[in-house]
């Protein structure tokens, strides 16, 4: 069964900067080019009448479109080995305030709320038993990325199977921002 994720995509020419700070770290597993993102939502393996219901909660936004930068670097989980790098973004206001709209959509549409707290960022890379000397050396060399800025005018729900070979993404709706 597919699992589903709301997010927000990012143009071609700031995946091209991204995957230019791509270096060999034993164990790491880069994210393709073709899905990096900025998760909003992570929705699970919903039912058809489920995501049917997310698919019509998300039609009735109402949020004006923005402009980000993607800027520095950092892992995940805090103050532990690290399993997960990130590339952040610059001005996470308008982000965090989009994504918590379309939380109290969902809600208000019956899908239970997200239990984690919101950190908007966009996936890199996931990290096996990586030496922490060359994630610390990555993260001291692209701490000070920073992307030129990019409009944000719509989000899309997209599937996710996983594959032997890794996940594979489909588009399955787009939404479009516009002003309230």
């Amino acid at each position: 069964m597919a699992r589903l994720f709301i997010a927000v995509d990012i143009p071609q020419r700031i995946k091209d900067d991204i995957v230019s700070t791509y270096l060999a770290i034993p164990g790491a597993k880069w994210v393709k080019e073709d899905q990096l993102h900025i998760t909003l939502r992570f929705l699970g393996e919903p039912d058809a009448v489920t995501e049917e219901k997310i698919i019509f909660a998300l039609n009735t936004i109402s949020f004006p479109p923005f402009c980000i930068a993607l800027k520095g670097c950092g892992y995940f989980p805090p103050r532990r080995e690290p399993r997960i790098l990130w590339i952040g973004i610059n001005d996470q206001k308008n982000v965090t305030a989009l994504q918590g709209k379309i939380e109290r959509l969902l809600i208000s549409a019956g899908i239970s709320p997200d239990k984690r707290r919101f950190h908007p960022h966009v996936t890199i890379s996931r990290l096996n038993n990586s030496p922490v000397n060359r994630v610390i050396d990555y993260l001291t060399n692209y701490s000070l990325f920073q992307s030129e800025p990019f409009y944000i005018n719509e989000f899309c729900l997209y599937s996710s199977i996983l594959r032997k070979e890794g996940a594979c993404y489909t588009k399955e709706a787009t939404f479009k921002l516009s002003n309230p």
